[in-house]
């Protein structure tokens, strides 16, 4: 197995936005109340259209045969260029199978508009089989593709009607479900000075994508019974070793399902 899970919190791009509607002579937070009063009148809802996202914490758990980890990529001080240069270098450097929820859907569409903005190469996540002929058939971008697994959109057959939100599938499975702030609420929690919150959030949350992930892998028949057991004890004796507070406030909501 080699793989890596990842997902994007963001928050409105106030500077297009400005641009975008003419409210250059507006404050941040009378801009965002603009934007969002646009939006509601142009699509009847304050969810703001995807290349008006700006990327502000990007989490990763990456599985390779020798290691399992989560982080966030960058640190509280990084630009959004550099989170979004840092997560296609990733790419590059271990071509890993992506693994997302929800990513062929908001996550990848934001990262690509955000990388265009940013000037931001990323050759190996792009190539179609041009360069590299195993691409052909299996690229980042085919949607019935496996280099790319968005475990929401194959679990829903594609359709929307049929989707879930990770929170309920996890704690279906007997996972933790979310913990501390939800995604909607992000630009709140960004706007109170909190980046280091939305970053455990996200951590949390691909952490959570990778446990289901782990239970699809079973189902399509990659894992065994014992082997998602070791994956799932890898799991385990990562979390173990981590002192961090989102962490063990993960550690014990998980024991106390009994999952």
């Amino acid at each position: 197995m080699h793989c890596m899970v990842f997902d994007i919190e963001t928050v409105p791009d106030v500077d297009s936005g400005k641009r975008l509607y003419d409210l250059e002579s507006l404050d941040e937070s009378s801009a965002v109340a603009a934007m969002q009063a646009t939006r509601r009148e142009r699509a009847g809802t304050d969810f703001m259209p995807l290349h008006l996202h700006k990327v502000v914490a990007i989490s990763v758990a990456l599985r390779t045969a020798q290691d399992f980890r989560v982080w966030s990529l960058g640190d509280l001080e990084s630009s959004e260029a550099e989170l979004i240069q840092r997560f296609f270098d990733g790419i590059e450097r271990f071509v890993p199978d992506l693994v997302s929820w929800n990513g062929t859907g908001f996550d990848l569409p934001v990262l690509h508009y955000r990388a265009l903005l940013h000037g931001i190469a990323a050759g190996t996540y792009w190539e179609n089989g041009d360069q590299q002929r195993d691409f052909r058939y299996n690229s980042y971008l085919g949607r019935y593709h496996w280099r790319h697994i968005d475990v929401m959109d194959v679990l829903s057959a594609y359709q929307p009607r049929a989707r879930a939100p990770l929170e309920d599938i996890d704690v279906m499975l007997g996972y933790t479900g979310t913990l501390g702030k939800r995604g909607e609420k992000v630009a709140e929690v960004y706007a109170a000075g909190d980046l280091a919150r939305i970053r455990d959030y996200c951590e949390t949350d691909v952490l959570n994508t990778f446990l289901v992930y782990l239970r699809f892998e079973r189902m399509r028949g990659r894992l065994d019974a014992a082997g998602l057991e070791r994956e799932i004890g890898r799991v385990r004796e990562w979390l173990a070793r981590q002192d961090e507070a989102h962490w063990t406030a993960y550690r014990d909501a998980w024991e106390a399902t009994g999952g």
